[in-house]
């Protein structure tokens, strides 16, 4: 069963951007060569399956295919769960035929991008099934591993969550600090207002610490708003203050254990730091057979 909401949800990041942070990989972890493959006899070639050793979802196959694209270009690899998929303990998830000295190259950058990406997805998995019943929508954060915020995100999407903005330059989010240096929310969300008239802006999204400050959203007809690190109560007001006249997300002080009272006040978003940068890696491993000698080879 997968655990994103459709598959429209799992479209992977652009191939660029996969071969990039696989090249990055090779780089740092093979350099010049691998020295301890070269031990092993160049003709050999063997059949390599990864194993996932608990319960988990799965995430990380585009980057596993291009690994092996840049390794072991004639592999060929047989995937028996994709992106999204939850895992039981001992699930297979891949079995790769190819070249020993290759696949022994390939192993640690392959066993790096799924047991990190899929503990994204399963994290975020378990925040959506803590919030199942109400409308609350799970949306990570900026808060990713320099240099794989685009694999990380796709792996909160196969964990059933939703994206917030990429990155500082797809949408605005007005903060504390950005109200002060602009000289108070209104003149910011005007500002932000003018800026979207000239260039591309996926959303103006105005963060507010009081109540006071959220009625000065409204009156300003700021349509999305971000609640931090407000009390129950504060929340329940807010969510009856606001009226569906805009979007109330909450951030801030979110916990697993929270989650589910959190998402019952009726906010429609909640975004989540932890579903990236408190992961613990998902156990996998590869595994070598030497595959037969075919009949009338030498």
């Amino acid at each position: 069963m997968s655990a994103a909401h459709s598959a429209g949800a799992l479209e992977p990041p652009p191939a660029q951007a996969v071969a990039a942070d696989v090249a990055r990989a090779l780089e740092e972890d093979v350099g010049s060569g691998d020295l301890t493959a070269s031990l092993v006899p160049a003709e050999r070639r063997v059949t390599a399956t990864i194993v996932c050793r608990e319960e988990a979802v799965l995430c990380g196959q585009p980057w596993v295919t291009e690994v092996l694209r840049q390794v072991a270009p004639g592999a060929q690899a047989r995937w028996h769960l994709q992106d999204g998929e939850r895992t039981a303990p001992g699930a297979k998830v891949v079995e790769i035929d190819g070249p020993a000295r290759a696949l022994l190259t390939a192993e640690r950058c392959c066993l790096n991008f799924l047991q990190t990406l899929s503990a994204v997805a399963t994290r975020t998995a378990r925040y959506v099934d803590a919030v199942r019943g109400t409308r609350a929508a799970i949306l990570d954060t900026r808060k990713t591993i320099p240099g794989l915020r685009q694999a990380q995100k796709y792996a909160v999407r196969c964990g059933g969550g939703s994206n917030h903005r990429m990155g500082l330059f797809d949408a605005v989010l007005i903060k504390e600090n950005h109200i002060a240096a602009a000289g108070g929310l209104t003149a910011a969300f005007r500002a932000a207002q003018a800026l979207a008239a000239t260039r591309p802006v996926a959303f103006i999204q105005v963060e507010v610490e009081t109540l006071t400050q959220l009625q000065e959203a409204l009156d300003a007809g700021v349509t999305m708003v971000l609640l931090d690190n407000m009390p129950l109560e504060t929340l329940r007001e807010a969510v009856r203050m606001a009226g569906g006249r805009c979007s109330l997300e909450i951030s801030g002080g979110v916990t697993l254990e929270r989650l589910h009272e959190l998402a019952a006040t009726g906010v429609d978003r909640i975004s989540v730091g932890a579903l990236i940068k408190d992961i613990q890696a998902v156990d996998f491993s590869m595994r070598f057979s030497e595959r037969p000698v075919e009949r009338g080879s030498r």
